[in-house]
């Protein structure tokens, strides 16, 4: 599958936190930026504040409310999305990545560039030695036809042989003249988000198992944010040009 990529991509790691609801505006920022030509087609990297992004149709239920306090119970700050379906939770184990570049038809290729992600995510996660694919696992939170699961079975993983768990989730807005392209991986203390996702998720009234729920790390003993966003810019090295500025 083919993603007509930027010929250049800066990287750009953002080392403070400006609140989660200004982390998830900032990435509109940026969008609008590079559609005007401010900046350069980017990756941006960051670890997040301790949060739960809900979609646009959680704030209909007549739980969101409660959903909302359930966050803020668990140390989670709420936020909404304007990309994306339902509740993702994440905290500084995991890593967002969101890549920006300017196109003349923006809409164009959106499907396909879910599909070339996932496989580029996965790849990534892959050569770590987890054994990682692309695809919606049955209960997943936030349900997505080309989320990123990791499979058990590998050996010290505290996950079963056989069973999958969620691992990245992705999302997209398009722009007249640019897109955002924005992927959570969540890579280390998944205990915190499957509790804080099983308490709103309830509130919601939404069901999901949250077995389906979990870390790269609980395939992988021992990995680390810095190793995985090493593992993905080796891979979009393997696509395009990385400036380092």
């Amino acid at each position: 599958m083919s993603v007509a990529l930027a010929p250049q991509l800066e990287v750009h790691r953002q080392l403070v936190n400006q609140g989660a609801e200004a982390d998830l505006n900032f990435a509109l920022e940026l969008l609008n930026q590079v559609k005007t030509g401010q900046r350069n087609a980017m990756l941006r990297f960051y670890r997040p504040e301790p949060t739960v992004a809900f979609g646009q149709r959680d704030t209909r239920l007549a739980g969101f409310a409660a959903a909302e306090q359930a966050s803020r119970d668990n140390g989670y700050v709420p936020a909404v999305r304007r990309a994306g379906g339902r509740a993702a939770a994440y905290h500084q184990g995991t890593l967002v990545v969101d890549h920006i570049q300017s196109a003349e038809d923006a809409i164009a290729g959106a499907k396909e560039r879910f599909g070339f992600f996932g496989e580029l995510f996965a790849d990534a996660l892959n050569s770590l030695g987890l054994d990682a694919g692309v695809g919606e696992i049955p209960g997943e939170y936030c349900p997505g036809e080309f989320s990123v699961f990791g499979r058990g079975g590998q050996s010290g993983a505290s996950v079963p042989e056989g069973a999958r768990i969620k691992l990245i989730g992705t999302a997209q807005r398009v722009v007249a003249g640019a897109w955002l392209f924005s992927s959570v991986i969540v890579v280390e203390d998944s205990a915190p988000i499957r509790k804080v996702l099983t308490d709103t998720y309830a509130a919601l009234g939404l069901e999901w198992d949250p077995a389906t729920a979990g870390a790269a790390e609980d395939l992988l003993p021992g990995l680390t944010v810095d190793a995985v966003e090493a593992a993905v810019l080796a891979a979009y090295a393997q696509h395009t040009e990385l400036i380092h500025p």
